[in-house]
Formats: C-alpha cells, sequence, structure tokens
C-alpha cells in the first residue's frame, strides 16, 4: 500500500514537473479546457437560477408546494354559512398547528383619486397569504402579525395605486378613504410591483378588517359575484407535501361535519408540484445537453493537443524506457499530465464561473426581477465541474498514453 502511494505521489509530481517544462504548450491546450468548464459550471448554476425563477413565478399564482385549496357549497346551491366556515377554519388551523393559512376575497372599493374616484380591485387576505404566495414587496412592507388590531386598516397597494397618489413618502403614512369620502380611512404600508400588462390599481386588504368594512357598510362593497365559489370566501394552507392527502381527508371530515347535511365540501391542490413530477425537467434536460456539447467540445480539442505533444516527446520517452522505466510507468506518468493539467483548469474555470454567475448584473438579467430567493452558488456545479475536467483529462490522456506505450526503444532513440 506504500508503495503504491509513493508511486501514486512520485507520478504526480512527475507530471507537474512536466507541466512547468512545457508551460507554454500546456497553457494554450488548456485554455479550451478552462473555458469549456466554465462554461458548463455556468450553465449548470444559471440553470438553477433559471429554474428557482420559474418556481417562484408559479408559487406566486398558486402557492407553495403542498397547498390546500378548500370550498364548500350545499347541494340546493345556497351559500354556506360564513360564520361557521370562519369558526371551523380557526380551530383547524390551531388543531393541526398550521403556522400558513389564508381566507381569501374578492373584491372592490372606491377609492378618490386626484384624477378622480376609481373602484379598485380588493384582495383580501391574512398576513401569512404574504409569504403562501411570494409577495413581493417594493416599498414599505408587508401586513405584520397583529395589523388587525390597528384603528386604521393597512393597504399594500400596486404601483399603478401609488402613482395615482403622487408616490407618497411611505414613513409619512400616507391615508386613503375606503368607500368614498366618508368611507373608512386606510393608510398605505406597502407597494408592490405592477405586472407589465396591469394598468389599473390594486390593493391588498386584510381580510378581518374587509369583512368588517362589509357589514359595517354593506352596500359600499363592490363585491363581485361571480368570484371564486360565487362570491363566498376561498380557504389555503400551506403545509408539508408528506401529510398534504392525508390532510386533504381530515378536512373534508372535519367541515362536512361543522356544515352539516347537504353541504358539500372540496379540498385541492393547484401548486405545481401536485402530480409528483419535476415540471422543469425539459429545462434541466436542455440545460445538461447544452453543458454536455461544450464539453465534449473542449475535450475533443485537448485530445488532438495531448497527440501532437506526445509525438514531440517520443525520444523523451524512448531515452525513459532504456532507462528502466516500464510501460506502466509510462502510461500512469503521461496519463497524469493530462489529468493534472485539467484539474488545474477546471480550477480557474469554477472560479471564474462563481465570479459570473455571482455578479449582480448577471443575477439580474437571469432573475428579470422575478427571483426574491437567489440560491447560492451550487456546489454540485463546482463539483460537477471538477469531475468534468478531471474525466476529460483522463479521456484526453488515454489515446496519448497508449501511444507512448507503444513506442519501440530501439525506434525512439534513432527518432
Amino acid at each position: 500500500m506504500k508503495r503504491m502511494l509513493t508511486g501514486f505521489v512520485g507520478a504526480v509530481l512527475e507530471a507537474w514537473q512536466e507541466l512547468r517544462v512545457h508551460r507554454t504548450r500546456v497553457l494554450l491546450s488548456l485554455i479550451g479546457v478552462a473555458v469549456a468548464v466554465c462554461s458548463l459550471t455556468t450553465v449548470v448554476a444559471l440553470g438553477g437560477i433559471v429554474q428557482q425563477a420559474n418556481e417562484e413565478l408559479s408559487e406566486r399564482s398558486s402557492g407553495r408546494p403542498a397547498t390546500l385549496y378548500l370550498s364548500a357549497y350545499t347541494n340546493d346551491g345556497s351559500a354556506v354559512d360564513a360564520e361557521t366556515m370562519d369558526s371551523t377554519w380557526a380551530e383547524t388551523l390551531a388543531r393541526y398547528d398550521i403556522r400558513y393559512g389564508s381566507r381569501v376575497m374578492q373584491g372592490g372599493e372606491l377609492v378618490p383619486f386626484v384624477t378622480g374616484a376609481a373602484n379598485v380591485g380588493v384582495q383580501a387576505v391574512d398576513q401569512p397569504y404574504g409569504d403562501m404566495h411570494r409577495v413581493k414587496v417594493s416599498e414599505g412592507s408587508w401586513f405584520a402579525p397583529g395589523d388587525e388590531e390597528l384603528l386604521a386598516p393597512p393597504l399594500v397597494v400596486n404601483e399603478v395605486f401609488w402613482d395615482r397618489l403622487g408616490r407618497p413618502d411611505l414613513q409619512t403614512h400616507p391615508v386613503v378613504r375606503l368607500g368614498g369620502e366618508d368611507g373608512t380611512t386606510a393608510v398605505v404600508v406597502g407597494v408592490y410591483p405592477a405586472a407589465g400588462w396591469e394598468t389599473e390599481p390594486a390593493m391588498y386588504l386584510l381580510a378581518g378588517d374587509y369583512q368588517a368594512m362589509r357589514e359595517a357598510d354593506p352596500a359600499g362593497s363592490a363585491v363581485d359575484p361571480s368570484g371564486f365559489g360565487g362570491g363566498q370566501t376561498q380557504y389555503e394552507m400551506w403545509v408539508p407535501p408528506e401529510i398534504s392527502d392525508q390532510l386533504t381527508e381530515v378536512l373534508k371530515r372535519d367541515f362536512t361535519a361543522a356544515l352539516g347535511d347537504g353541504a358539500q365540501v372540496d379540498v385541492f391542490r393547484q401548486d405545481y408540484a401536485q402530480f409528483g413530477d419535476d415540471p422543469f425537467l425539459v429545462t434541466k434536460l436542455v440545460v445538461g445537453g447544452i453543458a454536455v456539447l461544450v464539453l465534449l467540445l473542449g475535450a475533443l480539442g485537448l485530445v488532438n493537443i495531448a497527440l501532437v505533444t506526445v509525438k514531440q516527446r517520443v525520444r523523451e520517452i524512448g531515452i525513459r524506457r532504456s532507462f528502466g522505466a516500464t510501460a506502466g510507468r509510462v502510461f500512469f506518468a503521461v496519463m497524469m499530465e493530462s489529468v493534472v493539467a485539467t484539474i488545474a483548469a477546471g480550477a480557474v474555470g469554477v472560479v471564474a464561473a462563481v465570479l459570473l454567475v455571482q455578479n449582480p448584473v448577471t443575477m439580474e438579467f437571469v432573475g428579470q426581477g422575478m427571483v426574491s430567493d437567489f440560491p447560492p452558488f451550487p456546489a454540485e456545479a463546482a463539483l460537477l465541474g471538477l469531475l468534468a475536467a478531471t474525466v476529460v483529462g483522463a479521456l484526453a490522456g488515454l489515446l496519448p498514453a497508449l501511444v507512448a506505450v507503444r513506442v519501440k526503444v530501439i525506434d525512439a532513440i534513432r527518432y
């Protein structure tokens, strides 16, 4: 064992010395490998950012895995009792220790702007909704726990709404009247980016505040009767995927029992991972295909240069064989020259990829403003780059090493 280890270390040191002697030729031959490894690592890392962007985009619309949606209706088409639904919902969250649950109501409120009053779309939610749907706030902040106890309801508005207010400093606590000049006074606490197609103001309001406003002035709330569940409240919760199926049956049982006979309860998932398949498999395959193609191009260039290098060293190899070097030693030495060189080039390529991918300009360009939680540089990408460099070095050194072993001593000396 000790002899094998000594031989391996000796071969590595010998390969390193050969690389230093022929450093100009080696440097030129390894530029392609470094570029290939950098490209491979960069493509894999950027693929991770693109996947993160796609996941976050899906989670903003349908929730994180696993998000359960609950609705209830009666067999005769009449509305279920709202108070019973809300009380059962609150009991369910407490009983099963579910931290992320939200009611969702759609509606509208009349808001006076400088340019005139406008009916603004309202999405009334509970505080955990922001985490459940990755709501990105560009100014101010999302709702905080306990905000429903405030005297003035807080609002999180889109940028169109904010522009119509004149983009006031949120530190000054700008107020608006919901329901007209004599309506409820609300305070804008946050602003979220408007989608490119959004041209009308919109806002988030806490569900408890919205319910109180509707009870105080039912005629002043323009609730869309064609909304989800015939205008009823939608209920959703974010739970661990491994318990989602079991919890689905439990929710159906508990709500059916609470609402009584004649009620129909539906619980379902709409998040991107609901079917268990990888929705980003195509993206991964495309990224992997590009990475392999880049690596093969780098390997082909290195093989050609390695063969030329061995042919130029035929005399040297013959002299070493005449002094007693075995075929195995010559094979391993030539092979290790390529491996050591490509590992060094791979390390340079990985460092370059890290600097490129972690650059703020690159991250912003790839994320396109859709990524809130940029993933760190994936360790698997760096390891893949180094592994690929090692494999390329071994493959590129295999053919030249076989050529070196086949060299006859007498012919090599005459060369």
